[in-house]
């Protein structure tokens, strides 16, 4: 379908590739009047901001593809491309080149610093962006992040947590960018809500940081002086060891062990040591019933040693964690019972059958993002009232009922915020996980 792109940086190389695809007299028409920047619905065509050259050309690319595959019908919108990471080139100046083309939409860009310089120009001239940024804090009136939020995340899990009972909830989270966004959504959620204000903590890289933070923000001193202790005429040979964190399922990985050694073995003084038997004692919960964490990888095992340390379990809490974790849930059996919340993969098989016959090769998760937007467009440009330019109006960006979607149904609000249908999944115990919660089918009426 490239013969729909209006290249905006040489009209006079869009009117050669249109000679020498053959295409119609109408195409030709189109060139000699300057390249089809001043076709007669210029108000149709649909600007794409992506990075089509530099580190992310392969990526950009792809979602281009993706794009151009929604865009399958000779009545579609015009698609004017242009390259966010040529030289010399910014994403401000593509939008600024898209708008003076006299698109009436504009498609990406990807990332979020050019989201927001593309913006310091689009929101002027009222023209709407649809990003493929996940990060909401370019999100604005006339300005949409349609990547899978953290907020949208901790939406679904806090909802679907109290429903189940839960009133109290707390983060413990790494300190960076994707922890801010946990916090900030965890507060957000829960004032929405009528929700107690979450008790949120940041912590920081060493086990033994980690590990004294989840303590102290699990109330761990005063709990453990509650626990009635041992009577000492009731026990026989040496003191008791202290417990030590639980082991993962044999099937499980263990995060804080990615190579896969084998644990050390005990000495022989240790084995020859009777074990004392000792009736389990009840640990009180902690000041929450939901936790929310942030970390991956090998932090992320640090996090599971300390929730063991502290004696937080899923017992007694709803652990929660980002949709990162679906990567990776194969080695989380030690978080068995824990919740993220992600579309259902069943929702995404249509799109991946269609690009992989026709592409040969599976699409990345951020194509889904680019097709969505592309049939997006093309369901609004056929409903678009007569006499008017194109459907791309706030009102019918905003329609309450959204868009179906690659990864599930979707919407905007005027706010800028993005509505998403998600599942919620458990970690099981040997690893790997399920969908618990399905996603709804439709978009909550809820504010987002």
């Amino acid at each position: 379908m490239q013969g729909q792109d209006a290249d905006s940086a040489s009209p006079r190389a869009a009117c050669k590739r249109l000679l020498l695809a053959g295409l119609a007299v109408s195409a030709l028409t189109a060139c000699a009047s300057g390249g089809g920047h001043h076709a007669p619905h210029a108000g149709r065509n649909v600007g794409v901001l992506l990075p089509l050259s530099g580190n992310n050309a392969r990526l950009g690319q792809e979602m281009l593809t993706a794009t151009r595959m929604a865009m399958n019908t000779p009545t579609a919108p015009t698609l004017d491309v242009h390259d966010t990471a040529a030289p010399g080139s910014s994403a401000g100046a593509a939008a600024q080149a898209a708008i003076a083309a006299g698109d009436g939409l504009i498609l990406g860009p990807l990332t979020t610093d050019d989201t927001a310089q593309a913006a310091k120009v689009s929101v002027p001239a009222n023209i709407p962006m649809l990003a493929f940024t996940s990060d909401i804090s370019v999100a604005q009136p006339g300005v949409w992040a349609l990547g899978i939020a953290p907020e949208q995340q901790v939406r679904r899990m806090v909802l679907a947590a109290h429903q189940q009972g839960r009133q109290h909830f707390a983060a413990f989270l790494p300190n960076n960018r994707l922890g801010q966004a946990l916090g900030q959504a965890l507060q957000r959620v829960c004032e929405e809500n009528g929700l107690q204000s979450p008790q949120v903590m940041f912590h920081d890289n060493t086990q033994e940081a980690v590990t004294a933070s989840l303590k102290t923000l699990s109330a761990y001193d005063s709990r453990a002086a509650s626990v009635p202790q041992p009577d000492p005429a009731a026990a026989t040979g040496a003191a008791p060891a202290p417990a030590a964190p639980a082991q993962p399922d044999a099937a499980a990985v263990d995060p804080t062990n990615p190579d896969g050694a084998a644990p050390a073995q005990p000495t022989a003084q240790e084995a020859a040591t009777p074990a004392v038997a000792a009736t389990p004692v009840a640990f009180p919960p902690p000041p929450f019933d939901a936790l929310l964490l942030g970390d991956t990888g090998l932090q992320l095992g640090q996090v599971i040693n300390a929730l063991a340390q502290a004696h937080v379990d899923s017992t007694q809490v709803q652990i929660m964690g980002p949709g990162l974790w679906g990567a990776f849930a194969s080695k989380l059996g030690t978080l068995s019972g824990a919740w993220y919340a992600a579309p259902d993969p069943a929702s995404r098989q249509a799109f991946v059958q269609q690009f992989m016959a026709r592409y040969h090769h599976m699409p990345t998760p951020l194509a889904d993002l680019t097709y969505d937007s592309a049939a997006l467009v093309k369901a609004l440009d056929q409903a678009r009232p007569a006499g008017s330019p194109n459907g791309y109006s706030v009102q019918a960006l905003t329609r309450p009922d959204g868009f179906g979607g690659v990864d599930g149904a979707f919407g905007f609000l005027e706010n800028g915020r993005t509505r998403r249908d998600l599942a919620v999944f458990q970690i099981l115990p040997g690893g790997g996980s399920r969908i618990v919660i399905p996603p709804a089918g439709r978009l909550r009426r809820s504010a987002n």
